[in-house]
């Protein structure tokens, strides 16, 4: 056979394609040079175009409206001002191509400094006895190893601290154990530096470790009327990346802001209706009882027992809405057992007007607030003096409170948590911890721990919160003083007496009034359910009258 001949490409030695291949790269090069502004540009408006795709998903739905309102007066604006069009496109090209420049830096600026690669490098050691073994064939962590390996996405503020890191750890690190997860983050928080919040994001699937350093929340928020839906309240501010929503407010220096906030929700389709506060003395419990009482007084009433005897509510005694502030152990106890009669006789009056058919009565449809700080002090006392403990009397409330518009807020020490009666524990699935010693105590509170350490010094009314099965949010308590208390802040006092209700006396009256007849028996005349004593007449538990 004879043997056919080689194709031409082939004989040639493919200088014809090398040849192609360089006059294709050449005219690609030519291209891009020419084409370089429209390649900036087209890369500027997409940035752009994400930039307000991303400002529009963060907007919230109630506020959407408006912003599209703005925007369609500014194009307006600029389409009837004369050379408005041209001007604005010419500020739109500026823009895109600002955004569309190349950002590569060289490789003198991506790299870590001496200094900083030795902070690294000493991280590395110090993480070795954690995440190390002995058997593993190629570890990760070893004395003396590579950090670039395990250590990545590092940044720096302008003290030279580190910033934000992410910590790449074996897969045969107990990351799912909270003793293992506290240690590593006990040893980054003492290693990146003190006196700061760290956010630790565990990812089990990929086996990383993203550190961040959280910036502090701010705690010059005076009290104030928050924008809220009926039955929500404000606990407190929180991180922006936790929650989605922002309430408007004004700041001490007047200067309006828009926060995340920690919004608690009340009423019969709450999911957690109730709260427990724990906290040190000092730390913002009786704070954030008053910025409670402050927002239930809008649309309830509000019923105040003082276990601690510190005379931290007197500037609610006799204001509008106010049922009582009791400091006493006589008084607790009558103004508890009455909330417990209140509660039935309010279950009693939504169940008739169901079966009839009807709206309940507009008494039983107002919310009620029971307020209670350091229960533990009462039960102590009573029993000392052979009584019994007035948390007895939060059962009903706390176990029929949703149906009834009753709502229970429990303070209480970290020291006498364990004297709170199993009910009132059970029932208080919103829980706040305010300046807790350690992650460990929050988590005995919050029944999850959070997701950062706390700073060494925190300010009063600075915790965690977590509202049923909910994530652990920190959590700033705005500044709500006693207004009788002279070493506050004069603007923060005048902001929590220009909250108060006028004064107008207690509205015991009103309460006992449909209680009263609630409680009387059907049948009988007249004079005889005058002169019958109702069940659930309520004690004296107004100060003032005291």
């Amino acid at each position: 056979m004879v043997p056919r001949p080689l194709p031409r490409i082939l004989r040639d030695g493919g200088a014809s394609l090398a040849r192609g291949r360089d006059l294709a790269r050449s005219a690609a090069d030519g291209a891009s040079d020419v084409l370089r502004p429209l390649i900036i540009l087209a890369r500027g408006l997409v940035r752009l175009l994400a930039a307000m795709r991303r400002r529009w998903t963060a907007t919230p739905k109630e506020r959407r409206g408006a912003l599209l309102f703005l925007a369609a007066a500014v194009v307006l604006a600029v389409a009837l001002a004369p050379y408005g069009p041209v001007s604005a496109l010419v500020a739109v090209l500026a823009a895109a191509a600002w955004l569309g420049r190349d950002r590569t830096h060289g490789p003198e600026e991506s790299g870590p400094s001496e200094e900083q690669a030795a902070r690294l490098a000493s991280l590395y050691e110090a993480l070795v006895p954690y995440f190390a073994v002995p058997e593993a064939p190629d570890p990760l962590y070893a004395h003396g190893g590579e950090w670039q390996r395990a250590l990545s996405d590092f940044g720096f503020d302008e003290q030279g601290r580190l910033a934000a890191l992410t910590v790449a750890y074996p897969a045969y690190f107990a990351d799912g154990d909270p003793e293992s997860r506290t240690q590593v983050e006990r040893l980054l928080h003492a290693k990146c530096g003190r006196g700061r919040e760290y956010h630790f994001a565990w990812d089990e699937e990929a086996n990383r470790l993203r550190l961040t350093v959280l910036p502090p929340l701010p705690t010059d928020i005076p009290a104030q009327p928050f924008v809220t839906s009926p039955g929500e309240v404000v606990l407190g501010l929180t991180d922006a990346l936790a929650v989605r929503r922002t309430v408007p407010l004004v700041d001490a220096r007047g200067e309006a802001r828009d926060v995340p906030p920690v919004v608690w929700r009340t009423g019969t389709r709450a999911p957690e209706p109730h709260l427990l506060v724990a906290g040190r003395p000092g730390s913002g419990t009786s704070t954030l009882l008053r910025a409670i009482a402050l927002q239930a007084l809008r649309d309830g009433d509000v019923l105040v027992v003082d276990g601690g005897g510190t005379g931290d509510y007197t500037c609610f005694v006799g204001r509008d809405g106010v049922l009582g502030v009791e400091c006493g152990l006589t008084g607790a106890l009558g103004a508890l057992e009455w909330a417990a009669r209140e509660t039935e006789r309010r279950l009693v009056a939504v169940n008739r007007a169901r079966q009839a058919g009807e709206t309940p009565p507009e008494d039983v449809r107002r919310p009620l607030w029971v307020l209670v700080d350091r229960p533990a002090v009462l039960g102590h006392l009573a029993r000392a003096e052979g009584l019994a403990d007035p948390q007895s009397h939060l059962h009903v409330p706390l176990r029929h409170g949703r149906a009834a518009l009753v709502t229970v807020v429990v303070a209480e020490q970290y020291d006498c948590v364990d004297g709170l009666d199993p009910v009132v524990a059970q029932h208080t699935k919103a829980r706040v911890a305010l300046a807790p010693a350690h992650a460990r105590q929050a988590a005995e509170i919050l029944g999850a721990a959070p997701q950062s350490t706390p700073a060494g010094e925190l300010p009063p009314g600075r915790g965690y919160a977590r509202l049923g099965t909910g994530q652990v949010l920190r959590l700033q308590v705005p500044a709500t003083p006693d207004p009788y208390d002279d070493s506050a802040a004069d603007t923060h006092r005048e902001a929590v007496l220009a909250l108060l209700p006028r004064r107008g006396g207690s509205n015991l009256a009103k309460q006992a009034g449909p209680a009263g007849e609630e409680s009387r028996a059907p049948a009988g005349t007249a004079g005889a359910e005058t002169e019958e004593e109702p069940t659930t007449q309520p004690v004296r538990v107004s100060v003032a009258e005291a």
